[in-house]
Order: C-alpha cells, then structure tokens, then sequence
C-alpha cells in the first residue's frame, strides 16, 4: 500500500496548471457535439449569458489575464465602502429586520406591528397618509412600542413633515430622549414625484433635514427611494444611476441651506430592490455603496460617504399566481441583500399582490431573515462574496454603467428635470420593453406564470390593500401579461363553467412526445387554456374521435418527435379537421411538416402573442 507523504494538503501539487486555452479546447469540444462549430472566445461567448445595461455574464471567471489593476475594494468601514460602510458590517447582530405595514386601521395595525416585535423584527416601516393610516392616528397604532427600542421608518408619500411632527410629538409625549430616538423620517418629494407626477418643492425636505441634524442625531430626515425606479421596469444600473442623482440632488438643497457636507450626508438612507438574481444583488449593493463614496469624495468628505442601504425584496418579481413560490423568490432575495451588505431588510410577505398580508404571511416574512440570520449564520463573515472573481468584475461593470447613466441625468439638468423631460420615463419604458419581450418568449421563465402554471389552484383571498399613488411612472410586474390572459381565462370559466381547451394530439411512444407535450402543455397553461391529453397517444385512425370527445374549442397540437412528424403529421392533422379542428399547430421547429399543419410553437416564440390569439380565436372575451 502506498503511504502519502504527510505535507498538508498539496494535493495538486503533482498536477500541471491548466491554462484558459486548455478550458476552452474542452469546451469547444463540448459544443462540437452539440452541433455548434466554435472556438477559441467563440465558443466562451456561446456559453455567456446577456444581462441587462449591456453587461454580459461569462461562463468562468479566473484572476484577471491582464495588466490592468482592478478597482481597491478597501475594508468594511473605510471608502470606498465597496465592502461594508461599518466597520463590523452586520456581524454583531445581523441586519435590521424591518417589516412593512400597509394597513389603515391603527389598532389591526398595532396588533401586528406587536406581534412582529415579539417574534424577530428588529424595526417598523409604517404607511401614512393618503396611501396608509391617518396621520393622527401614529400614536395608536404604536401603543405599546419602546420607540427608545425599535426604530421606525416613516413613509407618508407627500405628507412626510405632517407625519414627521406627529412622531416628533410621540417622542416627546412617551419621554423619549432626542439621542434615544431612531428614526427614518421618509422624506422623498423627488421619488414623490416620481410615483404622482406632482411636481416637487424640496424647502420642506429640507427644513425637516436641518431640524434632525440639529436636535435628533439618530433620525435621518430623507430616503432616496429607488423603488419608482425599479417598479417602472428599470435596470439595476438605471436603478443607481436614478438614486445617485436623487442623491445629488438632496445635497445640493441641504449645501444650499448651509447644512454641512458630513451632516447632509448623514441625512440620507437609500432604499434598493432585491431581486432574486442572486448575483446581480449582491453587486448592485456593493457598487452602489461605491458609486455614493464617489459622490462624497467629489463633495470633500470621504470618509462620510457610507451609504446607509434599506434592501426591499422587489415587488416586481411577486406574482399573483402560484404566490407561495414568491416565499422563496423572497428567500433568495433577502439573502443576496444580506450577503450584499443592505443595512436594514424588509421581506414583502408572499401574498403581497393579493392584498393586504394576513398573519401566516408575515410570519414567514419576518421568519425569512430569522432563518438566514439565526440558522444560516449569513451576517457572521463581513462581505462574503468579495473577492470572487465574478462578483467583483460585476460589481465592477455594474457601477459603470450605472455612473454612465447618472452622468446622462446630470447633463440634462439632474433629476427634476430629467423626470420633467420625460427623459427618465422613457429609458425606464425602453429597458422594460425588452425585458417584457423576453418575457413573453419566455426567455425570462417565471415559476408558476409562464412555466409550470397549475389551473386548478385557489388563490388565497386577501382585504384589499391601500391604493398604492399612481400618476407619474408606471407600475409594472413580471406576470402582467400572463396575468391579463389567465384573467381571461377565469372570466370564461365563470361564465360557462369550463376553460377554454386546446386538445394535445401526441403521437407515438411516450419517449417520442414526452418532451414536446410537457412544453405544450405548459404553454397553453400558461394562457389559462386546458390540454386535453387523453388517449395519451393518437394515430391517423384515432384523432377524429379523441379531438371530438375531448371538448377543444377549435385548435389541436401535434406533439411528437420530428421522424414522426414526417410519418404521421399530415394524416392526423386530416384527422382532426375532419373532426372540427380549425387550427392545428405543432409543437417544434417552424417548417416541420410544412403544409400539414396551420401553426407552430416552439422554444422563444412570443408565448404571449399566441395564446392571445388563440384566446381571441376560441371566443374567449377578452
């Protein structure tokens, strides 16, 4: 038997490096066999994937092979703040756990805000206003509160400084000491108007801003909400271009009014969306954090440019659908926020576009960080993902295309002009229009919608939420499309008692139509259109009678492998219109069969735009 030098563990130190050259010989191997003829960064290039603001995620990252030297990423607690803004990041106590609340009646309020305080939420996020609870109503709904204990955050859309001095006076009537006061005051005329379309007056904003500088050292007086951003179909670089000159903007007014550049800065919390691209996240929180130290250097206060980040899984990618897959869209979410760096983070309860949340839905919100933080152990190591290869040249990318755009704002005027102009609106429209394209081609695929759909379901029923301010950007939804056409779908069910139904003629053995028939099904699912697969299996001589008693409204698929599809299509397509078929489509290739059948579906065709048509064609009202 041999016996293994005892050196430690140098395993690979008999082994020859390999080179870049050598991975992507193999891989254009792999790609030979696939029927893709590539090499070299070709056949890398085959591999990567497009993101959007043009940035492009390669299939292996390794130490840069050039000599150009990477941006200093520094340490936790010291500019560029790239890897923390404290210099013990989270570690001590893990992220702040701050729960929204939504609701307008202050005592159902005040019972969960109680019960979340009791079971892991750390700080409250309260709605007031003309969107939430009465303004005069705060003190009722944090009866019982320790505000010396639980920070609070204030979003009150337009009336931040009625709301402002109502928490003001809540201090004082409770005996809480200015020093002892944690606080987010919430206000963002800009990012007001950004949801209204009212035109904003900064002076308010700004005042309030100078009375905390002065009298309440732990309140912040304004929030750079990207959040409109985001939810008008913004990117993740559009999304901290639109904070930084949000950002600038508030530092020019707060400079304007003589406020020092250290005490304006401390004024200011920023509010990103955390999507459940894990990656992407956890870049957009560093370079954001990058991008603002920046902006406080370029203000002669470097070391007072951390970015105090509040993270909020996004709204964007919850459905309404399936909405328990949104419990681990969400997990994923608060983790990427948390291993990110986000100071605060609200997990938004998975029935969050059904209505206002009920008891279980919080719970597993709040949960969510208790998990990742308690048994996960996610916040003990400071900026775990630094130095990966891939997330520091993301981090990278993405804070320069981010700055780029910032610096677009900037030229036309900043941000109030930007909006005025229409200029924001419009990139934010064009970034959503691709990403709705690719959405209804399901390149994007989302669990539950547009794969995987299940028609039988029942929703859970929710009290309506709040009117949520509407007037200026748009708000959008990764399942909007689909939604409109299962909305259709349902309408039709009430009114006759059936879906609509689209028959799936399979041909041959299992082997032959699993695949296709597994796509079709949850393609036409996805439109809330039934398949009907019974017999699983068809031929020439039994498609008329299958079609006839299956109760499809006018359309057939064929679903087979192409060999049959020579063998079989145009006989069975016959078939089932003599049986009352008007339209036969086949699931594969454009051109297969050609002349056989009247239509195809195959892997990125615009799903949305057939099942609309077939929906139309069905006499389904739209």
């Amino acid at each position: 038997m041999t016996v293994l030098p005892d050196d430690g563990l140098s395993l690979a130190a008999e082994f020859p490096d390999a080179t870049h050259e050598q991975w992507q010989r193999l891989v254009e191997g792999v790609l030979r066999k696939s029927g893709k003829d590539v090499s070299g960064e070709a056949a890398e290039d085959a591999l990567s994937t497009k993101l959007e603001d043009g940035l492009t995620t390669r299939p292996l990252y390794t130490a840069p092979r050039t000599p150009e030297t990477p941006h200093d990423t520094g340490f936790p607690g010291f500019a560029p703040f790239v890897r923390g803004g404290r210099p013990a990041g989270t570690s001590a106590s893990g992220w702040d756990v701050r729960q929204r609340h939504l609701g307008t009646d202050p005592a159902r309020v005040n019972e969960a805000v109680l019960a979340d305080l009791e079971n892991g939420v750390t700080s409250l996020w309260l709605s007031l206003g003309r969107n939430g609870l009465p303004v005069e109503s705060l003190g009722r709904a944090l009866d019982g509160v320790y505000l010396d204990l639980a920070p609070v955050s204030l979003d009150a859309g337009g009336a931040y400084a009625a709301a402002a001095r109502a928490l003001f006076a809540l201090y004082a009537e409770r005996g809480v000491a200015p020093g002892a006061a944690r606080a987010v005051l919430g206000a963002d005329p800009l990012g007001h108007e950004a949801r209204t379309g009212e035109e904003s007056d900064l002076a308010p904003a700004v005042a309030l801003a100078q009375e905390a500088a002065a009298h309440w050292p732990g309140v912040r007086a304004l929030s750079v909400d990207a959040l409109p951003y985001h939810e008008a179909g913004g990117s993740a670089a559009e999304e901290l271009g639109l904070s930084l000159a949000t950002g600038v903007a508030y530092l020019r007014a707060l400079d304007g009014a003589g406020l020092g550049v250290e005490a304006a800065l401390g004024q200011l919390e920023f509010r990103y969306a955390a999507t459940a691209d894990q990656f992407l996240t956890i870049a957009k929180f560093r370079a954001a954090r990058r991008l603002w130290a920046r902006v406080a250097e370029a203000c002669g206060a470097p070391q007072a440019g951390a970015q105090r980040q509040h993270a909020v899984t996004s709204p964007v990618m919850m459905t309404r659908r399936d909405p328990w897959v949104n419990m681990l869209r969400t997990t994923v979410a608060c983790m990427a926020a948390g291993v990110g760096g986000a100071d605060a983070v609200t997990v938004l309860p998975f029935d969050h576009e059904l209505g206002l949340p009920d008891a279980f839905a919080r719970r597993i919100a709040r949960n969510t960080s208790s998990i990742l933080l308690e048994e996960s152990h996610l916040a003990r190591v400071i900026d775990p993902a630094g130095g990966s290869y891939y997330v520091e040249r993301l981090t990278d990318e993405l804070a320069e295309a981010a700055w780029e755009f910032f610096q677009t704002v900037e030229k036309a005027g900043g941000l109030p002009a930007a909006l005025r102009s229409g200029l924001v609106a419009d990139r934010l429209a064009a970034t959503w229009a691709q990403r709705s394209a690719r959405l209804a081609k399901r390149r994007e695929p989302v669990t539950g919608v547009s794969e995987f759909p299940l028609l039988t379901e029942q929703l859970p029923e929710r009290e309506s939420a709040p009117e949520a301010p509407s007037g200026g950007l748009p708000r959008v939804r990764r399942d909007e499309a689909y939604e409109a056409l299962r909305a259709r779908s349902d309408a039709h069910l009430a009114a006759t008692g059936a879906r609509p139904r689209i028959f799936l003629a399979a041909l041959g053995t299992a082997a032959a139509h699993t695949a296709r028939a597994t796509f079709a099904s949850n393609l036409f699912q996805a439109g809330g259109i039934q398949p009907v697969h019974d017999p699983v299996s068809v031929d020439a001589a039994t498609a008329a009678g299958a079609y006839a008693a299956s109760g499809a409204d006018g359309m057939a698929v064929l679903c087979s492998s192409d060999a049959l599809y020579e063998e079989q299509a145009e006989a069975v397509a016959a078939a089932l219109r003599s049986a009352g078929a008007t339209t036969v489509f086949l699931a594969g290739r454009p051109g297969t069969a050609a002349g056989a059948v009247d239509e195809y579906v195959y892997a990125g065709c615009d799903a949305v735009a057939v099942l609309s048509s077939v929906l139309d064609r069905m006499g389904v009202a739209p």
